[in-house]
């Protein structure tokens, strides 16, 4: 008995098969130069830090021109001072802490990622390791069938 068909060795699916690539760092490898410093500012920006920073410096800002001496005050109050602060007291609190939300979302997804890659990683090496053991079987099972054509 002869099988028309034999199933390919584990070298051959092996050279046939592509390897698993980390998309992330292939992603990282391909930005272009503004997307890295865009990746870079975004980074800083979106830290606490930052938005400490930035909150200070607004509160000195309107503390200095409502209560400094009126001849070293740059922006004297109510002008421009209290408008600013009423439009953008919103963005000068939310932005930061909105860009703080969205890089630990980024940290998130890229572990999410990089845990999908080991557990891909692992069920390849637990494929190859089941497709191992059906070759050995199927050489035994030839074998087999060679012992009892010849009796």
């Amino acid at each position: 008995m002869e099988y028309k068909h034999n199933p390919p060795t584990l070298a051959e699916l092996r050279q046939s098969r592509q390897p698993v690539k980390h998309a992330h760092k292939e992603a990282r490898m391909n930005f272009s130069p503004l997307e890295k410093f865009a990746l870079s500012i975004t980074r800083s920006v979106g830290t606490m830090g930052f938005f400490f920073i930035l909150m200070l410096w607004t509160i000195g800002w309107l503390i200095w021109n409502t209560t400094a001496p009126l001849s070293l005050r740059f922006d004297p109050a109510p002008a421009f001072v209290i408008w600013l602060f009423a439009s953008n007291v919103l963005q000068l609190v939310l932005l930061p802490l909105i860009m703080v939300g969205q890089n630990l979302e980024g940290k998130f997804a890229e572990q999410r990622a990089q845990a999908d890659f080991d557990i891909n990683k692992k069920a390849e090496h637990e494929v190859e390791v089941v497709i191992a053991h059906l070759e050995n079987q199927n050489e035994l099972l030839l074998e087999l069938v060679r012992k009892i054509d010849r009796s």
